[in-house]
């Protein structure tokens, strides 16, 4: 296999000049560049990647933080990134930051990402104005999906329209007593997407002369058993709960696996409505809130290439959420209503 050293050689040029001809980078006369190139094509020399971004002071590759790659959403926001970035040559080096119920979440530490990669993507992981701060400190550029931050590029959807469409639909239905799932007492950052939805939650209630009492929210941690035991802990205490609107699919989903544990119907007994669009929503018949996760994921890797690239970046992308009604929410039946 031909060297960088053979070309030089043939073309009667430095390895310095081999490498500028051949990444297109300039102080290379027009005829030394395609001399290069032909000797190379030549002698069949393929330039190392790794030597590339030696050469450039480019790692070509962008750190991806999360705190699940189980969930539906962040498994396919972390698929859509790691379609776009690989299509331009880049690799995705991934820490998860798993958020326990008992534990508190480990602090990010920049350290571990500095000198190893050319940009950050920040999936859904509420972070503290610290943590922020010490990621923009690296001087790469600094991208969020679904939770961001004051003064940084977040791709998102609006977190607090999508919750008011989605309570919206439960009262157009007639139901007034609305029970919410929401993620981890943990999720208190003002920018952090529960804090919307709770938002969307009680502002449609109290439009609607239904406002909700603290009793009627529970938290689900965006699981499925999260939702289920959520959801049994809510019906105990307000058993004249008729719907429920969980932050959520898998915690939606949850919701209904509760509902048939204690002998309520869905949608009958209970409507449940969630958000996301998961894969297996139309197998349970769930209502959703659906949202693309995957070209979210494609939207901020392709922005984050361009903003390496030098191009700005707009501050928020926001994707849109469509209503899918389906069997999970129906009009309270006469009994429950009342």
């Amino acid at each position: 296999m031909a060297r960088i050293e053979d070309v030089a050689r043939s073309a009667g040029v430095s390895t310095a000049t081999v490498s500028r001809a051949l990444r297109g980078l300039p102080h290379v006369s027009s005829e030394t560049r395609e001399r290069v190139r032909e000797v190379a094509r030549e002698l069949g020399y393929v330039a190392s990647p790794s030597a590339a971004s030696l050469a450039s002071g480019r790692t070509r590759t962008i750190g991806l933080l999360t705190p699940w790659v189980n969930h539906w959403f962040f498994a396919n926001v972390i698929d859509g990134a790691e379609r776009a970035l690989r299509a331009q040559g880049f690799d995705a080096l991934l820490y998860t930051f798993e958020i326990s119920r008992d534990l508190r979440r480990r602090q990010v530490d920049p350290d571990v990402l500095r000198r190893r990669v050319d940009g950050v993507i920040v999936v859904g992981m509420p972070l503290d104005r610290d943590e922020v701060a010490a990621l923009v400190g690296l001087g790469h550029p600094l991208i969020f999906i679904g939770t961001g931050a004051p003064g940084q590029v977040t791709v998102r959807v609006d977190d607090l329209r999508t919750a008011t469409e989605a309570t919206e639909h439960l009262l157009r239905l007639g139901h007034r007593t609305i029970g919410h799932i929401t993620g981890s007492p943990q999720d208190n950052a003002p920018w952090a997407p529960p804090i919307d939805r709770r938002s969307g939650w009680k502002e449609a209630m109290a439009r609607a002369g239904a406002a909700p009492s603290p009793e009627l929210e529970v938290n689900g941690y965006f699981d499925v058993e999260g939702g289920r035991e959520s959801t049994c802990r809510l019906l105990a205490r307000r058993p004249d709960v008729t719907a429920i609107f969980a932050a959520s699919d898998e915690m939606a989903m949850g919701a209904i696996l509760a509902a048939r544990e204690l002998g309520r119907r869905v949608p009958e007994d209970l409507s449940v409505i969630g958000i996301d669009g998961h894969d297996l929503g139309e197998l349970v018949g769930l209502t959703t809130m659906a949202q693309s996760a995957e070209d979210q994921g494609t939207a901020a890797a392709t922005l984050l290439l361009g903003m390496i690239a030098g191009t700005p970046a707009p501050e928020q992308v926001i994707f849109p959420t469509q209503l899918v009604v389906r069997t999970s929410t129906s009009a309270p039946v006469a009994h429950l209503a009342t």
